[in-house]
């Protein structure tokens, strides 16, 4: 039976004109955030995160020695703390830790590898804040969740220690954008094909797009910490999905790749109106919690 829910979302979401400008677009995707406030229990605290602009978020049962570095999504380009702050704290709420969610640089003012370094610095920060790396989960969604496997790759090898684990929902993995499911799942209203090639054009910038930091399908995983993947079987990016968590468990990553029936991209963020986000949540949060210990 079709999800009644999803089908009201559907019915609420259309694809973005493919040539917008990028400033109105994070206009709209910040506006689409804050049609969903904040319970009145969590906490914000902006903060500078060696030199990243951050923000904490907290619920009253979050254990102050651990904590979530939350990676925003929306292809590099547009996104920011408040389009995913409702996010970012329900999934510290259902894990049972603190959140600081990055505002990195986005593209194109700051192409790859600004992203990158930005999102390092912030794992960086919360080791030096007297963080244990197994009290340490990364995460994010789409864009984010491509930028949460590029940061652990990067912490790898940078020397520094993994984190508990790393949570990617609907990752986007594939600068070239040569998965299937790009045509085959066209009618996903969350991703936009000709939009998503300009994402990754302005990105990736004068870089190579199967750079692995920037793709990671294209990486060596070896010694990178365990991963939990969610993504829908109506989406577009897909294929993204299950191909890097191929290449991740060939390299002896445990991962756990769950794809979710009739779920949209990123679907996660409209827990407030869609059931399956809400149970999407509480198992991720499950996940971290096990791994955390």
């Amino acid at each position: 039976m079709a999800n009644p829910e999803i089908a009201a979302l559907r019915a609420r979401l259309r694809p973005t004109p493919p040539d917008v400008k990028w400033v109105d677009m994070r206009a709209m995707y910040d506006g689409m955030g804050k049609q969903y406030p904040l319970p009145d229990d969590v906490r914000l605290e902006a903060i500078d995160a060696n030199g990243v602009k951050a923000e904490w978020s907290t619920t009253p049962a979050a254990d102050a020695s651990r904590a979530i570095l939350y990676l925003h999504g929306g292809g590099y380009v547009i996104g920011s703390i408040a389009s995913h702050r409702h996010l970012a704290a329900e999934l510290g709420r259902s894990a049972g830790t603190r959140t600081l969610a990055l505002d990195y640089r986005l593209a194109p003012e700051a192409p790859y590898p600004a992203a990158v370094d930005d999102a390092l610095a912030g794992y960086r920060f919360l080791l030096e804040s007297g963080l244990k790396p197994s009290s340490i989960a990364i995460a994010g969604d789409s864009a984010g969740g491509g930028l949460t496997l590029a940061t652990l790759l990067a912490a790898r090898d940078a020397g520094l220690p993994q984190p508990a684990c790393g949570f990617c929902i609907s990752p986007w993995t594939d600068m070239e954008l040569s998965g299937g499911t790009i045509t085959t799942k066209s009618d996903d209203p969350m991703v936009e094909e000709h939009s998503a090639r300009r994402m990754a054009a302005d990105y990736v910038g004068t870089a190579n797009p199967r750079t692995p930091l920037a793709s990671p399908i294209h990486a060596d995983f070896t010694g990178v910490a365990p991963l939990l993947i969610h993504v829908g079987s109506a989406e577009a990016l897909l294929d993204d999905s299950i191909r890097v968590a191929g290449v991740a468990g060939a390299a002896d990553v445990p991962v756990r790749l769950e794809v979710w029936p009739e779920m949209l991209h990123v679907w996660h963020f409209f827990h407030p109106i869609l059931g399956d986000a809400r149970k999407a949540i509480a198992g991720a949060g499950q996940f971290i919690r096990e791994h955390m210990g």
